[in-house]
């Protein structure tokens, strides 16, 4: 039986959004639609893909075995689509980038702005979230990342996926003037009487993830380094823990570059946070979709940034 990329898509939607009405969002089609073409599928293959619930839908063991050729077909969708892209012309239209919050808001955001100037037909579309967007199945052109992730298992190893860029980077203690000044003041005064004058990790008041993102560093990290540890402030959004850092709530922790549009409205305290390591930001991207001519000017222009930018402290 023949099976068209139009019903693949909308079982894979059902599939991994675990229901029709989640399905009908990503698809931009309305609910009743997707449950009548639905219908419509497993009455032309004779058997039933899902289990209905309360809850949602679950795959039923024929729907399993499908699950795997339907993303495979995914994949290929998005080769060809790339492919037909894959031509000599000017770099013109979208280029859809993911990238952790904080690289996106941080850097991609004024990253845009600056683009109108070397490439103005390109439009960036930027997906920031902490979730894993398969590249290889063309949900986004390109990818910022710092493999390995549990999630995505280290990327760089992928045949299907070339790295345009590596970025090796520690990371720092960030706070408001405001904030700083009170805190290497208490030190200060600590070493006139007997202390030892050191900034130490649990001398200031951290920010950090709120669920359902505790799990993430620099949450878990912090915890495990320091006793006790209570963050002075959470959010699940970074751009909101950034407010919170700029109000002199407390420290955040960020990369130890800055580039060219580092806004400085941070400063970096003498905090050793070695313990922490260093991380590979990383730039990525298919093949197929590095041959579109405004996803590889693209890729070049980051590459170039993530070069020049320079360490702190």
């Amino acid at each position: 039986m023949d099976i068209s990329w139009d019903d693949a898509r909308l079982f894979l939607a059902v599939a991994e959004g675990g229901s029709v009405s989640a399905a009908g969002r990503h698809l931009k089609v309305a609910q009743p639609t997707v449950s009548r073409r639905l219908r419509e599928l497993e009455g032309r293959l004779g058997f039933a893909l899902f289990a209905r619930s309360t809850h949602g839908v679950g795959l039923t063991p024929r729907g399993e075995a499908m699950l795997g050729p339907a993303r495979q077909m995914a994949t290929w969708a998005a080769e060809l689509s790339r492919a037909a892209e894959a031509q000599e012309g000017p770099p013109t239209g979208v280029v859809r980038v993911t990238a952790p919050p904080g690289v996106a808001a941080d850097f991609l955001a004024p990253f845009a702005a600056w683009l109108r100037g070397p490439a103005p037909g390109i439009t960036l579309e930027v997906i920031a979230s902490v979730a894993y967007v398969d590249l290889g199945r063309g949900k986004a052109d390109l990818a910022i990342r710092f493999p390995s992730s549990a999630q995505s298992g280290d990327e760089t190893k992928r045949r299907d996926l070339s790295v345009v860029a590596r970025r090796r980077m520690g990371i720092g203690a960030w706070a408001s003037p405001g904030y700083a000044a009170q805190v290497l003041a208490m030190v200060r005064e600590r070493g006139t009487v007997g202390g030892s004058g050191v900034l130490g990790p649990a001398d200031v008041a951290w920010i950090g993830w709120a669920a359902p993102y505790e799990h993430l560093s620099p949450t878990s990290a912090l915890a495990a380094l320091i006793p006790g540890f209570a963050p002075v402030f959470t959010a699940d959004d970074y751009l909101v823990q950034m407010a919170a850092a700029e109000a002199g709530v407390g420290v955040i922790v960020l990369g130890d570059h800055r580039h060219r549009f580092s806004t400085g409205r941070l400063v970096r305290l003498p905090l050793d946070l070695s313990a922490y390591g260093t991380r590979t930001l990383t730039v990525l991207g298919p093949p197929s979709a590095l041959q579109i001519p405004r996803v590889r000017l693209v890729a070049d222009l980051l590459r170039e940034e993530l070069r020049a930018a320079t360490r702190t402290g």
